[in-house]
């Protein structure tokens, strides 16, 4: 196909979380977060590039009050279970840092033209007495071994709360059939600056093995990605099946203007190679508070894999 893509460069202006989604029958989808928080959009194209051109849709509104009316944040699309779903997290008008996950489920075959209706909250598993009663948010879903999983960011301690992320085992589409299992918390000076953060998980495959990417860090300059390895096939509910990288695998580069790169997701190009989207901003001083500044644009890079682990340095582009 020869698309001709521009990297580490702003390619889709003001959306954060960027998530990218290459169906089975080669349509691309893209979604992410809008400045507003109040909606959740998405484009399909026949190609990558296609996508920052693409009309983009409005499939669901916020309520005007009560659970799913404020932040409405990071949303994935996956078709598991048999239909297409969007995950993502949403907050309460009357309390707006009561951010917890949500789902919505599409009737129809096509999620551009088919209609969604809310399946409610992400439910835990009977016997899970922690997960989802604190801020939760960025969940995402892989396969492995015929299983779901569900892996996603939330908030724990007394006064300076902490962002870990967990796992679990998928029931159904929005229900998690196993307790939940601490993947990694912000052990590091890289993962600990404004905030103690891991959030944003995402999952690509190659040689046997599970790479589980991750941002760390407030979301001005500091914002990072770090990653996590498992081998196919081994428990990936026992923490002691996963490595922690001990330094971020992409990080700020000032001298390309590029800063705060993270909250990234995988797809491929027309040819079939592997590519990183994430999204970071293009100034280093924010005025106000970064959350609330729309420019953090969506950005794509080429992965370049050695001894198939995956380097998502920006010298890639070069």
């Amino acid at each position: 196909m020869n698309e001709k893509l521009r990297f580490a460069v702003p390619w889709i202006t003001q959306r954060a979380d960027p998530y990218v989604l290459r169906h089975t029958d080669g349509k691309y989808y893209f979604t992410a977060s809008v400045p507003a928080y109040d909606r959740i959009v998405l484009r399909c194209s026949d190609t990558l590039g296609g996508l920052a051109d693409a009309e983009e849709k409005t499939l669901w509104h916020c309520h005007e009050s009560g659970a799913m009316s404020k932040h409405i944040w990071a949303p994935e699309l996956h078709f598991v279970f048999g239909k297409w779903h969007i995950y993502f997290a949403g907050g309460e008008k009357e309390d707006i840092w009561k951010i917890r996950p949500y789902v919505l489920e599409c009737e129809g075959s096509d999620p551009m033209t088919g209609q969604w209706r809310e399946l409610g909250m992400m439910r835990c598993a009977e016997d899970d007495e922690f997960s989802f009663r604190a801020f939760s948010l960025d969940g995402t879903v892989f396969e492995s071994g015929g299983a779901n999983y569900y892996v996603w960011a939330e908030k724990v301690g007394v006064g300076k709360q902490i962002s870990n992320l967990y796992i679990a085992r998928m029931k159904d589409a929005h229900t998690l059939d196993t307790v939940q299992v601490l993947l990694t918390t912000p052990d590091y000076d890289w993962e600990r600056h404004g905030f103690w953060v891991n959030e944003g998980p995402a999952v690509i495959k190659r040689g046997g093995k599970i790479f589980l990417t991750y941002s760390a860090s407030d979301t001005g300059v500091n914002y990072c990605m770090g990653m996590l390895t498992a081998n196919e096939g081994s428990d990936l509910l026992d923490p002691l099946s996963w490595r922690k990288e001990r330094y971020p695998v992409l990080q700020t580069d000032r001298g390309r203007g590029i800063y705060g790169p993270g909250h990234n997701s995988f797809t491929t190009d027309g040819d079939g190679n592997d590519i990183l989207v994430f999204h970071a901003r293009t100034e280093a001083e924010i005025e106000g508070d970064p959350l609330y500044d729309p420019n953090r644009h969506a950005m794509l890079l080429p992965i370049r894999w050695e001894n198939d682990i995956p380097v998502f340095g920006f010298d890639n582009t070069l």
